[in-house]
């Protein structure tokens, strides 16, 4: 599915999604769309009037930051016991 798709679905359905429940939809729909290999600065570009997104997107990408750099660390540690 193309990430143009995505945002027509998602500005169809998102009228119909509770405004407290919008940010738990937004971060599904970014989490869909990353593990699909939509590359992030893509679902920015193509969301970028859409501050759910935006937010979902952020948080996503901040949370994936603090592991890749904690799997960076470990694999350090792990190179240093050889």
């Amino acid at each position: 599915m193309s990430v143009e798709l995505s945002k027509e679905i998602w500005d169809e359905l998102k009228r119909y999604v509770n405004p407290q429940d919008r940010n738990e939809a937004a971060e599904t729909l970014v989490s869909v769309l990353v593990d699909n290999d939509v590359a992030a600065n893509e679902i920015k570009a193509t969301f970028k009037s859409d501050s759910d997104i935006k937010k979902a997107l952020a948080s996503y990408l901040k949370d994936h930051e603090e592991i890749d750099d904690y799997e960076d660390e470990h694999e350090e540690d792990e190179d240093e016991d050889y």
